[in-house]
């Protein structure tokens, strides 16, 4: 994983409560991140713990990963927090045309 230098975001409670019950359920599941926008990595396993340090809080996976919960795409094909930065890319015109945008 790259390090990412930018502050650190707060995480939605909904998200969170996502989360939970993903750890809770045990399941196994590949996890979309930004390492430095716009480059993305997977995670791949189980939820072991979220840990919270001075750069931010990080989800650690069964695999070894760890992953900064405000990074994260999607979390076991559900939307995370870094989404909407995600989406955005799919609403850009590629167009090389201005006027055609």
């Amino acid at each position: 994983m790259a390090l990412i230098k930018d502050s650190y975001l707060p995480v939605p409670w909904d998200f969170r409560e996502v989360m939970d019950e993903v750890k809770t359920q045990e399941k196994d599941g590949v996890i979309y991140y930004f390492t430095t926008e716009p480059d993305m990595e997977s995670a791949e396993g189980k939820i072991l713990d979220i840990v919270e340090t001075p750069e931010g809080e990080f989800l650690l996976t069964s695999n070894g990963d760890k992953v900064r919960l405000d990074k994260i795409v999607t979390l076991y094909g559900k939307p995370g927090p870094s989404y909407h930065i995600y989406d955005g890319y799919a609403n850009v015109c590629l167009n090389t045309h201005k006027d055609n945008c």
